[in-house]
């Protein structure tokens, strides 16, 4: 009798396990739509395609739209934000994803045990640093360092054709979208580097030995059997980095300058992220006697919320295709 309970509170317990993250998004994703929902009514879908952001006069009159108070002169768009934030991930995840992979194959297939393993463990360090720590260095370190003496080149030697202007022009003082971009980087590295090591170790041997033996180099052995070995976890470590990225705060808004309603001239320019401007007018929203300060971020809260959902989806149909269609080894 006793293992029968123990059997029935341990399903019991396995399927509460599993529940309470679903009911624990379903909850986010419902209030951000409640709260949401005014600005969604006066907003419309152009919320996702103009390129202002103005909070009105709050201590002026006040507007009505579909019955819903507004500040005169409120008007309010998205699209720089969401720009600005697909634009700085995928800038990290080009970065981040060939170092990370090389570093894993670094720590697992080149490096000797006593060095592998202290390596590794810095390498997951890196992850526990605060983004307010890294975003602290961005902003007074690596920021001023590549504004003065790397970007410039980069500037003034990019041929000057229309597919690569956007890598030429005034490169300011180190905030912008490339800066922005690094740091998410350099943030989710350790994320998918450690994940990635992890997936390498667990390759057998004797396909790696049965390649070599055959004349494989080191690099083909790596491209045609590590790699394709475990592609799965490393598109899920990578969406994951992806992830974080997407929702970086307080780094993105040291870094970046901030500026709402304005997308990057170029790749050094200045812009914000949906997480940034959360963060830094949040706290100025609550002056705005009506709330819809308040409902528009939450709106962009939701956007991006929809944004990750949809990425994490794409991950798991192209997870879902890659184990299903192919074998684990690479084509010769």
């Amino acid at each position: 009798m006793s293992r029968h309970w123990e059997d029935r509170l341990w399903r019991g317990a396995t399927r509460t396990a599993v529940t309470v993250p679903l009911i624990g998004l379903a909850f986010v994703i419902v209030i951000l739509v409640v709260k949401a929902w005014p600005a969604i009514q006066v907003n419309g879908p152009g919320y996702l395609s103009r390129s202002t952001w103005q909070i009105g006069n709050l201590y002026g009159g006040v507007s009505h739209v579909h019955g819903i108070e507004i500040p005169q002169g409120a008007n309010y768009g998205a699209w720089p934000l969401i720009a600005g934030t697909l634009q700085s991930s995928v800038i990290a995840l080009i970065v981040a994803l060939p170092l990370s992979i090389g570093t894993a194959l670094a720590l697992t297939e080149r490096m000797p045990r006593w060095i592998a393993q202290p390596l590794g463990f810095f390498v997951e360090i890196l992850a526990a640093i605060p983004s307010v720590v890294i975003g602290l260095w961005g902003g007074l370190v690596l920021g001023p360092f590549l504004s003065a003496h790397v970007y410039p080149l980069v500037a003034n030697h990019v041929p000057n054709v229309p597919v690569l202007n956007y890598f030429r022009g005034y490169v300011g003082q180190g905030e912008g979208l490339l800066t922005s971009g690094l740091i998410l980087g350099f943030m989710i590295v350790p994320i998918i580097a450690a994940t990635t090591r992890d997936l390498f170790m667990q390759v057998p041997s004797l396909p790696k030995e049965g390649a070599e033996a055959l004349g494989f180099t080191e690099a083909e052995v790596a491209r045609r059997i590590t790699i394709p070995w475990v592609r799965s976890g490393i598109i899920g470590a990578t969406i994951l980095g992806f992830g974080r990225a997407l929702g970086e705060t307080m780094a993105i808004a040291m870094v970046s300058g901030s500026i709402q309603g304005h997308l990057a001239n170029n790749i050094y320019g200045t812009m914000t992220t949906i997480a940034a401007t959360i963060v830094t007018q949040l706290d100025s929203s609550f002056t705005d006697a009506t709330g819809f300060a308040l409902a528009n971020l939450a709106e962009a809260g939701l956007i991006l919320a929809v944004i990750s959902i949809l990425v994490n989806f794409g991950a798991r149909t192209i997870v879902t295709r890659t184990s299903r269609y192919r074998a684990p080894l690479g084509r010769a």
